[in-house]
């Protein structure tokens, strides 16, 4: 072990001499870079722009392009980056995570390699954990790039289509993480390009990269829309399917579990709607009700394939028999039988787009982020993100005094120390900061000062541009802050006159967060920049971290010691040890529970990553959709034959394919079952293919404008695989939730889940080149038409 321990130190020196070499360069060219006059430092961006484009790589441009920055940094705001800082900024280009402590200047220390990222012209994203946060850096830091001929834009919740797409289109972009997310599968959901706001993703330095790579990847981002049909429009459909009669109006296809109308079907669906065509583009969400309903009233059986119980429709397990509480069919066939069965119809909300924020960041060509605290969950980020955790040495030594941890045995006492703790502080003046994990303890803590007459205030992360205001006040004379152990991330406090001499910032923790980093956090507020300062944790028994996972350990502990519980503090590293081993214990089941997240959304991301790419090459594409319609024409046809080819040719269903191709590829009188006997099964095919592609040619001679006929097709592909697409994902998230339930039959819910997964969305697809056929086949194209 501590060879181990050895390697790892050794390698981190070795790191850090590299770093502190490359810097060195920076620094050498940033002296020559002050004897330049304004003019010419700004004309080297353009030079380095044309350098890059000339084949230079942006490793090569880096020590100049430092250079320049930190000088422009010198000009502009008056900051000139430490050494410390530029081997932060290096860390941050190379795609890695800078753990600088707090007060060392992260957002400065970004702009270097924001600068030399940018200009790529590919576009660099600054993400925060907040909209007040990416304001005030854009702002900020704003000031420095467009002073060396960059542009920045601001991207956030309440901004137009157009304002996003101007932001997204600056050389920098500033953002929150979730305003990203939802952007990208907005993106995904337009039906023309020139709605997408997004460039492809390129750069992104993520500041509070533990906060939004990790506390926040455990919740992923979902879209979710009002399931788009209308009760009425289930029970039409099912008054429609009850008219009708088998055989003349409908064919059931065993085999498949399919269901098609005749053509007579399809003329009496024309009536009874009065359309001019069923199949019509405008009629897409119609027949696909008219589709589930037959498969409601003819294929899925009562106390069979499902139970009416407490006016409800509850599914059957066809393996065990048994009832699948909270599972529904997916498609709207749940629905349309519930109109069959004349019970309520339940409105759904649908999950229309989803992903994790593990896979939105990992389709970043680089990613890197900084943050105080990260060491502690090095493992995830390198397993999951494939980053390393550089820790970049303080400016000045850490002069803090960090004291053991305080253990009461219960909460009672516990507070009560801490308000006398505050007393004493307050009395001789220090500022206190005191931190709290629930805003309950917050509250209870505010009304204790006020009964004890001191002065103070409370923050609970509600407003953002307060709570900036309130932190940098924390450090006065005198000011007493209640913050939870999250509030001011981002923010700095800076001590005011006379409190270096009164021994800095107190903080004081009054428990434990379930997360070591948020207290390295909170402790890391006080100590900045080489100020002297103090920190101390408050603990009880009762403690909700203690009671979950430390309490026996430490009730164990305390007898070894000799120590009587009622007794009363005890202040102890041991102590401290016994929790950080609990906590340690929690960060790894949070580990487990976002990596098991991530490990369902993979099944999901290679799903999404096909239909994306093939959705996007659809709406870019300025000819022809022959080279997507075609193959699903075929795909479809030679499913339907093998399907119905089987075994010798006595037992071939030349019906079904006769019938499949009158409902789907063309007029009854133009074919008859003359036409498939005595034919092979790759003669059908070939027979039917070559309709399919007469079919086509016909439709394209209709249309004497090309983009016309481009645009029908494309209105004709995008409902269907928008549709399936929608509730494709609505159905894999019920899968997911429900298929937990597996694991008690020995099975193992993810493998489970990612054959079911797969099985799924070759179904789709399988569906979405029918649904296309058919609406292609017997849509009638008129002029004008839009998606």
């Amino acid at each position: 072990m501590p060879n181990i321990l050895k390697k790892w130190v050794e390698s981190d020196k070795r790191e850090i001499k590299r770093l502190s070499k490359l810097a060195d360069q920076v620094g050498e060219w940033s002296k020559q870079y002050r004897k330049l006059s304004d003019e010419e430092l700004q004309a080297k961006t353009p030079e380095f722009q044309k350098r890059y484009q000339d084949g230079e790589t942006l490793d090569e441009l880096l020590p100049e392009a430092f250079g320049v920055a930190r000088e422009a940094a010198r000009r502009v705001l008056g900051l000139n980056p430490f050494h410390v800082q530029i081997m932060g900024g290096i860390v941050l280009h190379e795609g890695n995570i800078s753990e600088m402590k707090t007060g060392e200047g992260k957002t400065l220390t970004c702009t270097m390699p924001v600068y030399l990222n940018a200009i790529s012209g590919d576009g660099v994203h600054v993400i925060t954990v907040n909209e007040y946060l990416s304001e005030r850096d854009a702002t900020e830091m704003g000031e420095l790039y467009n002073w060396l001929g960059l542009s920045v834009g601001v991207n956030s919740s309440e901004k137009s289509p157009e304002e996003k797409r101007q932001a997204y289109a600056a050389d920098i972009t500033y953002s929150t993480n979730g305003e990203i997310g939802f952007d990208y599968l907005r993106d995904n959901m337009v039906v023309y390009k020139e709605d997408m706001v997004q460039r492809p993703l390129n750069f992104a330095v993520v500041d509070e990269v533990d906060s939004i790579l990790i506390d926040e990847a455990r919740t992923p981002l979902i879209i979710s829309g009002q399931a788009t049909a209308s009760s009425e429009l289930y029970n039409s459909a099912d008054q429609f399917a009850k008219t009708l009669n088998k055989d003349t109006d409908y064919k059931i296809d065993l085999e498949s579990k399919t269901i098609a109308l005749t053509d007579q079907g399809i003329k009496k669906a024309d009536k009874f709607f009065n359309l001019k065509n069923l199949f019509d583009t405008e009629n897409t969400a119609l027949t696909h009700h008219i589709d589930e309903a037959l498969r409601a009233n003819y294929i899925m059986l009562r106390d069979k394939d499902y139970v009416v119980q407490d006016d409800s429709v509850q599914i059957v397990d066809s393996f065990t028999g048994r009832i699948m509480e909270g599972r529904r069919f997916s498609d709207g066939l749940h629905q349309a039988i519930e109109a069959k069965e004349g019970v309520e119809i339940q409105q759904e909300s649908k999950t229309m787009a989803n992903i994790t924020y593990q896979n939105l960041f990992r389709m970043y060509k680089k990613l890197s982020g900084m943050t105080g605290t990260a060491r502690t969950e090095i493992e995830e980020f390198r397993e999951i993100y494939n980053m390393e955790v550089i820790s970049i040495p303080t400016n000045k030594p850490v002069v803090r005094l960090d004291e053991p941890d305080v253990l009461y045995p219960d909460l009672k006492s516990k507070f009560e120390a801490v308000i006398q703790r505050i007393k004493k502080l307050h009395h001789a003046g220090q500022p206190i900061l005191v931190g709290t994990v629930a805003v309950e303890t917050s509250e209870y803590l505010s009304q204790r000062l006020d009964e004890e007459g001191i002065e103070h205030v409370v923050l609970n992360a509600k407003n953002h541009a307060k709570e900036a205001e309130i932190v940098k006040n924390a450090g006065q004379k005198g000011a007493v802050t209640i913050a939870t152990n999250m509030a001011g991330r981002g923010t700095d406090i800076k001590l005011g006159p006379g409190v270096v001499k009164l021994g800095g910032l107190a903080v004081l923790g009054t428990e434990r967060h379930e997360s070591r980093r948020i207290d390295n956090q909170l402790r890391g507020r006080s100590g900045r920049q080489g100020d002297p300062g103090v920190s101390q944790f408050y603990l009880s028994l009762e403690d909700d971290l203690m009671r979950r996972f430390g309490s026996d350990r430490i009730k164990n502990l305390l007898q070894h010691l000799k120590i009587d519980g009622d007794s009363a503090a005890i202040k102890s590293r041991m102590i401290s040890k016994q929790v950080e081993s609990a906590q340690k214990r929690v960060e790894g089941n949070n580990y487990d529970s976002r990596k098991n997240v991530l490990q369902y959304d993979d099944v999901m991301r290679q799903q999404r990553d096909v239909m994306y790419k093939e959705r996007y090459e659809i709406i870019e594409e300025d000819k022809s959709l022959g080279w997507v319609l075609l193959p699903m024409f075929e795909r479809t046809i030679n499913h339907v034959v093998d399907l119905h080819t089987q075994g010798s040719t006595d037992n071939w269903d030349l019906d079904t394919i006769l019938d499949f191709a009158i409902s789907t590829l063309i007029n009854p009188d133009k074919i008859s079952i003359s036409d498939l006997e005595n034919k092979s099964a790759d003669e059908i095919k070939d027979y039917l293919n070559n309709i399919a592609k007469e079919n086509y040619k016909e439709k394209q001679s209709e249309l004497s404008d090309p983009a016309q006929l481009l645009e029908f097709e494309k209105v004709v592909i995008l409902r269907v695989v928008d549709s399936h697409w929608t509730d494709h994902i609505d159905a894999m998230d019920q899968l997911r939730q429900s298929i937990g339930l597996r694991g008690y039959g020995q099975l193992n819910p993810l493998v489970e889940y990612q054959r079911e997964g797969y099985r799924m969305f070759e179904e789709m697809i399988a569906d979405i080149d029918y649904d296309t056929t058919r609406l292609f086949m017997k849509a009638e194209i008129r002029q004008n038409l839009e998606r």
